[in-house]
């Protein structure tokens, strides 16, 4: 199924959805209009905000089965292709968005080496490195004079 460009008639809701695009790179449609504090694209339907992307992909694939939502294939929040959806569960959706995640926030890369996961949150990984900063850091706070709060 191709991404309608003009074919649609003025007006419509496809029309206004395609307005606020443009050409991405890998075949990305990206949205160009309001975006969440998320990254996800906003449109408006019937006075309600709505994601872009699951507008689209109702638009242009079907309903959303119940229980589902829609993960990004290409990993941009901004683009509408609904080629580049699947619709999952949520777990699988962030199963598959940290097997994305190569590095930490602080730029050392996810090595089985570098990789904690905390006891009580085993699905969550953390740089062993960045852990070690935050944990000396803590302590630190927590010495004043010499003497441990």
């Amino acid at each position: 199924m191709d991404l309608p460009t003009s074919a649609a008639p003025r007006g419509t809701l496809l029309d206004r959805l395609m307005a606020k695009t443009t050409p991405g790179p890998n075949g990305c449609v990206i949205w160009t209009a309001h975006l969440n504090v998320q990254g996800y694209g906003m449109i408006s339907v019937g006075g309600a905000p709505r994601l872009a992307h699951r507008v689209a992909y109702e638009l242009l694939v079907g309903s959303i089965p119940d229980g589902l939502t829609i993960d990004h294939l290409c990993r941009v929040t901004r683009c509408i292709n609904p080629h580049h959806m699947e619709p999952v569960t949520s777990a699988e959706n962030t199963r598959r968005a940290l097997q994305a995640k190569t590095h930490c926030v602080n730029g050392h890369e996810f090595t089985p080496e570098s990789t904690y996961a905390p006891p009580s949150m085993p699905t969550r990984r953390m740089c062993r490195e960045c852990k070690r900063d935050r944990d000396r850091q803590y302590r630190a706070a927590r010495v004043v004079g010499g003497v441990a709060r």
